[in-house]
Parts: C-alpha cells; structure tokens; sequence
C-alpha cells in the first residue's frame, strides 16, 4: 500500500506539471514592464497580490503559477509577492533586474494633444476614470489563452517602454507597441474574450478593450472605426475595427496595448517571435 501511495502522488505531480506547461505561459522578463512567473505549492488555488493589486494564478493543485505585471516605474531589487490561502498569507521575494529603454522625440501637430486646454482636460480627467476602470477590470477565469496573435498586419513602428518626448516636452513612457499600417487595415483580437469598453477618447481616439480573464486586457487605439459592441464575445482572429488616425497620433497606425494586473506591460512577452 506505502509502494501505491507513493506512486500516486508522483503521477499527482506530473499530471499537476503537464497541466501548467500545457498553458504555455508568456515569456518571462523580470524587469520593468515586463513579467515575473512565480511557483505557488499550495493544495487549494491561493490569492495573489502585487502592490495590493491581484493577481493571476492558473495551474492546478500544489504547482501553481502567479503570473505577475511589473509596472514599468518599478524599482529594481527584491520585490514581493503576497500569497493567501485559508487565512495563511505567505510572501514571495523575487528580484527585478534593471532595464533601459530607447528615447524617442515627436512632433505632434495638434498642439492641444501635448498641452490641452481647460475644456480638454475636463473630458481627459473624466475619460480617466473610465479607462481606469476597464484596465482593473477582473472576471475569473481558468481558462485563459496565452497565445496572442499580432492583431493587425504591418512593421512594428514604436516598442514598448520608450522614454517619450512631444514637441521636445517629457511625457508618460510608451505604454504599449505600435504597428504601422495603412488607413482601414483590419485589427482583429489577439485572443478569445469579451469587449468590455469601446469608445472615443481624447488621447486613445476610437479605442476597445477586450477581458481575457483574470486581470489580463489588451487594449485597442486610435481606430478608424470600431466593428464590435461593448458585451460581444470575440474569438482570437475576429476583426473588431480598421486602423486609423484618431487621438494622439503623427500618422496611421494601431496602438496595441497588454495589461496584466492593471499594469501595462510589453506585448511581444505573448506573441511567438517572428
């Protein structure tokens, strides 16, 4: 019986291994803007949190996986993780490595999308608060998808991170990745989800944001027009909208942004490397 016992706890264990690489988790990169992927051994599915943000756990009994947004304003060093599971909270420490990212200057035309005027900002501030909204945005779900596809055809013009200068005056840093393409290329999810915003914003020009579950959005922008409702349910491949040059823009392209904890963080962390 000690022999039986043995052997199945070890099957217990491979099964519960087969079960996380079945997920095929996104590139690691612990640093700034990027992603930590931290090993749980709990029986029971725990809670996890980052700077008091929850965060993703998937993976099964004993060998779960905390799969954690690093902000890209995240210091370097030991940084940790709070777990809880039946009133046990346990920390995690990981350390985050440093990063440099490239500096780019724009000249943007409409001067009022670097300095807005008293009416701008009142829109802005109250767009702020709904796009804030969208990017906490959590939904349990145990089956979420990894395997993002480029949601439009064309170059990659601006990475992600990029230290950023408008009319030579200091701005946030790129918080997403840019696709240069032409005016009415289609965009198309990235992954199966449900639209849980889309509407016209002062920066973001025509924008939707797609829930894949467990704190995990991805982000639309400066669309032409929007092919989808707020509700609708899209399969990785559907065509939501086509590019264009609305909000904050030098010309035609897509914004494409990933949002992990309610941290933006590099896209091409989900794609296969070309």
């Amino acid at each position: 019986m000690k022999i039986k016992s043995i052997l199945l706890i070890s099957l217990f264990y491979v099964l519960a291994l087969c079960s996380v690489n079945a997920l095929e988790l996104p590139t690691e990169s612990i640093v700034p803007g990027g992603i930590a992927i931290i090993s749980i051994h709990t029986q029971e599915k725990p809670k996890a949190y980052f700077h008091a943000r929850r965060v993703m756990v998937l993976g099964s009994s004993a060998n779960w996986k905390a799969i954690i947004g690093i902000p890209l304003t995240e210091k370097t060093g030991t940084q940790i993780l709070v777990v809880k599971n039946n009133g046990v909270k346990t920390d995690y420490k990981f350390e985050i490595r440093s990063k440099e990212y490239e500096t780019q200057h724009l000249t943007i035309k409409n001067k009022r999308k670097v300095n807005p005027n008293k009416q701008d900002m009142s829109r802005i501030v109250a767009e702020r608060e709904i796009i804030s909204k969208a990017k906490s945005h959590w939904r349990d779900n145990e089956n979420v998808s990894f395997q993002f596809i480029k949601p439009a055809a064309g170059p990659y013009s601006s990475p992600f991170g990029l230290k950023r200068f408008f009319n030579e005056q200091p701005r946030k840093p790129h918080s997403g990745l840019d696709i240069a393409a032409p005016k009415g290329t289609l965009i198309t999810a990235a992954a199966s989800g449900i639209i849980i915003n889309v509407g016209d914003y002062f920066f973001n020009g025509n924008t939707v944001f797609i829930d894949h579950g467990q704190g995990l959005i991805t982000m639309y922008c400066h669309m032409e027009y929007i092919g989808i409702s707020q509700g609708s349910k899209v399969k990785a491949g559907d065509v939501i909208g086509r590019v264009g040059l609305t909000g904050r823009v030098t010309g035609a392209h897509l914004h494409w942004s990933v949002i992990l904890n309610n941290t933006t963080v590099d896209p091409l962390l989900f794609l296969a490397k070309e």
